[in-house]
């Protein structure tokens, strides 16, 4: 194998490892906000709900000064009949159904309101056990994923120190100013550091490199950089070609059949 593939296969083997390690990060850095954004939405219904019981509060006293209403109404009226048989000139007769009439169309206006306020009270109070349920179900599953939180982030940091273990060790492989190059763009770039280049594009940024520096990445001579996006960028084929060469050895290695060793005389 060429230093050139060597190099790579390095570089390679030390961004699976930072791949396992981005999963795990990532792990942790969403964990959390899953659980901030379940309580949120825990919140906001919570919020809903309080929302719905204030208006709730206001139509059901609305509805109790419309009752007071009607009945003063209805003790109005009744007395206004009374009064009418005891009229005794057409004057006060029609001035008095006037009046009666006007309270009975205050009335049905207010029986008309008093049954709109029960259907639209009746709506609201099917929200709010809607949103109770609600509420419920995400009370308990708030609680489920609060519980397993410290459980998950524990796991996960342990599994990150694992990594970074196992990072260093693959790292020790790689010569120091190859590592440094690979260093200082991961601390400056979106992951990953190292990708592979496929027909004719790097697999990066997704951007086609110029025909030149496809020409010289596919020589396998040294380490390139994307033009667009600056991550090290190293030809696919190479190591097609590279894992094809290991398979040809394999099938190549010699036999080894029983004669071939020195077992000593066989015991009569």
């Amino acid at each position: 194998m060429s230093l050139y593939l060597e190099q790579i296969k390095q570089l390679v083997e030390l961004q699976h490892v930072d791949d396992k390690i981005f999963v795990v990060k990532q792990e942790l850095e969403e964990a959390p906000l899953q659980v901030e954004a379940l309580r949120e939405r825990f919140n906001e219904e919570e919020a809903k709900i309080a929302k719905i019981n204030d208006k709730l509060q206001h139509m059901r006293e609305q509805q109790k000064r419309l009752d007071m209403d009607l009945e003063d109404e209805a003790a109005r009226l009744k007395k206004s009949k009374s009064k009418l048989m005891q009229v005794n000139n057409s004057k006060e007769y029609q001035a008095m159904s006037r009046e009666m009439d006007n309270m009975e169309r205050s009335t049905k206006t207010h029986e008309e309101e008093r049954i709109a306020l029960r259907e639209e009270i009746e709506i609201q109070e099917e929200l709010l056990k809607d949103a109770e349920a609600v509420r419920d179900e995400l009370k308990i599953d708030l609680a489920t994923k609060e519980a397993g939180l410290i459980e998950r982030v524990n796991s996960a940091n342990e599994e990150l120190e694992k990594l970074n273990t196992i990072r260093k060790e693959t790292g020790s492989d790689v010569p120091e100013r190859i590592l440094e190059r690979y260093e200082f763009i991961r601390r400056r770039l979106e992951h990953p550091v190292i990708v592979p280049v496929k027909n004719s594009v790097c697999t990066g940024c997704n951007i086609a490199i110029p025909p030149q520096t496809f020409i010289e990445i596919q020589r396998g001579q040294q380490i390139w950089s994307c033009p667009n996006c600056q991550r090290l960028i190293y030809w696919a084929e190479h190591f097609q070609d590279m894992h094809q060469e290991e398979k040809k050895a394999k099938q190549e290695k010699p036999m080894v059949f029983a004669e071939d060793l020195n077992l000593g005389e066989s015991l009569n």
